[in-house]
């Protein structure tokens, strides 16, 4: 197991992590929290190298992605960029990537009546110029957003941060207390204090709360 104690602080630059080679050629992943090698619970940076397909397969307990580079594509379609996609418990398809990606996937972390398909193409905040922030689900106790955070702006403050929050830096630079979070950093925190929570940088960020 990896990081699968819920109640402790977890922090990792992913830049210093070493990939690992998935089962198929050409899909590497860097894992971030696990529960078992192939199965269960898992939270990683993936890269399909250009040309790379990993077989048909099943997600009985959900899937979701945020592509972060590149397109990522499946029986559904081409997503690029910006992309945050569900797949609900039950869901399979068959991904692959042209020219190759990068993504940030959960596995198997819906809550159980959680049905929904979701597909969200969101360019305008990957390319903003202002603070703002752009919510992508909402089911029950879990939220998730895409945040854009300019000239030091304080846009958490806006949100419900109470409680668990897990976050990734897909660009600029954040403070959280002593912990710095520079661009590809994971971070989980159970007991979210915003005024713990600094911009360094202009910085964009998703982030769920509520969610463990």
């Amino acid at each position: 197991m990896l990081n699968m104690d819920f109640a402790q602080t977890v922090f990792m630059d992913t830049d210093k992590a070493d990939w690992v080679a998935s089962p198929m050629s050409g899909v590497y992943r860097k894992p971030l929290a696990r529960e078992e090698a192939e199965r269960g619970h898992a939270t990683s940076l993936v890269k399909y190298e250009a040309g790379s397909v990993f077989r048909p397969h099943p997600h009985p307990l959900g899937e979701e992605i945020l592509v972060l580079d590149g397109v990522f594509s499946d029986q559904k379609g081409d997503f690029k960029a910006g992309s945050y996609f569900r797949n609900p418990p039950g869901s399979s398809h068959a991904p692959h990537s042209i020219d190759g990606c990068l993504l940030l996937v959960k596995l198997h972390q819906f809550q159980v009546s959680d049905l929904n398909q979701v597909y969200i193409d969101t360019p305008s905040i990957w390319s903003s110029s202002v603070s703002e922030i752009c919510p992508l689900y909402e089911f029950g106790y879990e939220n998730v957003y895409l945040v854009r955070i300019q000239n030091g702006d304080n846009v958490l403050s806006e949100l419900d941060l109470s409680g668990s929050v897990e976050l990734f830096i897909i660009s600029g630079q954040a403070q959280y207390g002593d912990v710095s979070l520079p661009s590809r950093a994971w971070f989980r925190e159970p007991r979210f204090r915003v005024d713990q929570w600094s911009v360094t940088s202009d910085c964009l960020l998703w982030l769920k709360s509520g969610h463990f």
